[in-house]
């Protein structure tokens, strides 16, 4: 048994071990989807990192950083900008005290926001998941080729489904800290090693095109904008994000997590980036570009920091994975189930249709996983379902005391239906389909929010009250 997947394996055991002790201090739904309410600034920071850095990150930013160079490093700007805004949000979410983002759509508009905003989510993160799933068993057939990439998916699905369902939010954000400490330490050593073994800037240049060295010009601007405007979008509206407010202590817990997440995650990106363009000029030649990280580690290391770095890849995926399978399943759980199907559930019985809601969602996922390579475009597409169905009505429940129930579900049902049909037609758009869905969703999203919301009566100020009100955001929970 090789190194790299005898490290990686040991890895995997070691969360499993985590995930199984956690479970013993699962009793209610708070527990599993919330943990209790427990998390301190520390642990918080640690799952805010490991879910945000992805498939997403260290697959698809590497896979454009290989393709345009070292202009890539603009992707970050997005999520940061987002992360500014989510420092403000972070105290007055978490003192709203809900499980899910749909319980505060409820709240602020109405039970037709809350189901409308479950599918969206239900669509969007279950995309996100089945990813993450093809980018994992990616890392597990390159320690161990004789395992089929096929097989190496499925059985890495299983994993992550299984240790998921143990002890939900409890486990993630145990297990969040180990992976954010592992990411960390993986790209801050390999990438000065990968620079030497490259030969510096110089020997870079001997291997990649001149483009590839320019900040500007090798990404066109409606490009940038479909790159850049998704990820924004989500981040501001992510419920992984708001789901671990709710897992906070008190308010200042999660305004505390959220600074610290924003140099987290600048550090992490631009790591990831700069790695990528460095790793791409070490293997010129692949065919499936957004695992340049992963080949350059395997062929470039030493084994020790191979293995290392190989097992942080997979930190970087299962983070995000875990995270974005809880979501949909507690969505399902509490926004449908126990909303409007069984009001009366027991505890216990909720506890069990989560776990069984992971295990259903994450066997979606792997099917839906095998349909594409494209690990960016997959992602972009998932991102602005969410980002333009959601976000718009989410934000403006803290920003927009006008915002009315009707206009929100105009605004989520016109956002996500515009995404799919651009999605769908864009080959029959003639060069209308060369601008990127994002664009024509969110303009249709904010559109509709803003006509609808004027042209109908404003809500009960009992609903904006409570969003608006001053002692929401300093009092400690």
């Amino acid at each position: 048994m090789n190194l790299h997947f005898s490290f990686l394996v040991a890895y995997l055991l070691t969360l499993l071990f985590i995930s199984l002790l956690a479970s013993r201090r699962i009793k209610t739904q708070e527990d599993f989807s919330v943990a209790g309410r427990s998390l301190n600034t520390f642990v918080l920071f640690g799952t805010l990192l490991a879910t945000w850095i992805g498939t997403g990150s260290i697959f698809g930013n590497a896979e454009k950083t290989y393709r345009v160079g070292i202009a890539a490093v603009i992707i970050p700007v997005a999520s940061l900008a987002g992360i500014c805004i989510l420092y403000l949000l972070a105290g007055r979410a978490r003192g709203l005290r809900g499980i899910t983002i749909q319980d505060l759509l409820e709240k602020r508009y109405n039970a037709g926001a809350r189901i409308l905003g479950s599918i969206c989510l239900i669509i969007a993160y279950t995309t996100i998941v089945s990813y993450q799933y093809r980018a994992a068993g990616a890392i597990l057939n390159l320690t161990l080729p004789d395992l089929s990439v096929a097989w190496a998916t499925f059985l890495i699905s299983v994993f992550i489904a299984f240790y998921t369902c143990t002890a939900g939010m409890v486990s993630i954000a145990k297990i969040g800290v180990i992976q954010g400490i592992t990411m960390i330490a993986g790209i801050a050593i390999a990438l000065p090693v990968l620079f030497l073994k490259a030969g510096g800037l110089e020997g870079m240049a001997a291997t990649l095109t001149p483009s590839h060295f320019e900040l500007l010009g090798p990404i066109p601007f409606w490009e940038s904008i479909g790159i850049l405007l998704p990820s924004f979008l989500l981040i501001l509206g992510d419920a992984n994000m708001y789901q671990r407010f709710f897992s906070a202590r008190n308010e200042g817990t999660a305004k505390k997590a959220v600074l610290w997440m924003l140099f987290g995650v600048a550090f992490m990106e631009i790591g990831i980036i700069v790695t990528a363009w460095v790793a791409s000029s070490l293997e010129p030649n692949l065919v499936i570009h957004g695992r340049v990280i992963a080949f350059a580690a395997k062929n470039h290391l030493p084994d020790l920091l191979g293995a290392f770095m190989l097992t942080t890849i997979m930190a970087i995926v299962l983070s995000t994975a875990g995270s974005y399978l809880l979501a949909p399943a507690t969505c399902l759980v509490r926004d449908i189930y126990q909303r409007f199907i069984n009001t009366n559930a027991s505890e216990r019985a909720l506890v069990l249709m989560l776990r069984l809601s992971v295990l259903i969602l994450g066997a979606i996922a792997y099917l839906l996983s095998l349909a594409s390579d494209e690990f960016l475009e997959i992602a972009l597409l998932a991102y602005t379902i969410y980002g333009a169905g959601i976000t718009p009505a989410l934000i403006a429940s803290f920003y927009w005391r006008r915002a009315t129930s009707a206009g929100a579900m105009a605004s989520i049902l016109s956002g996500t239906m515009v995404t799919l049909f651009w999605h769908i037609f864009q080959q029959q758009l003639g060069s209308l389909g060369q601008i990127h869905a994002v664009v024509p969703a969110i303009v249709a999203s904010v559109a509709t929010l803003l006509i609808v919301s004027l042209l109908t009566a404003p809500e009960d100020s009992a609903k904006t009250d409570h969003f608006f009100a001053e002692s929401n955001s300093k009092r400690r929970v």
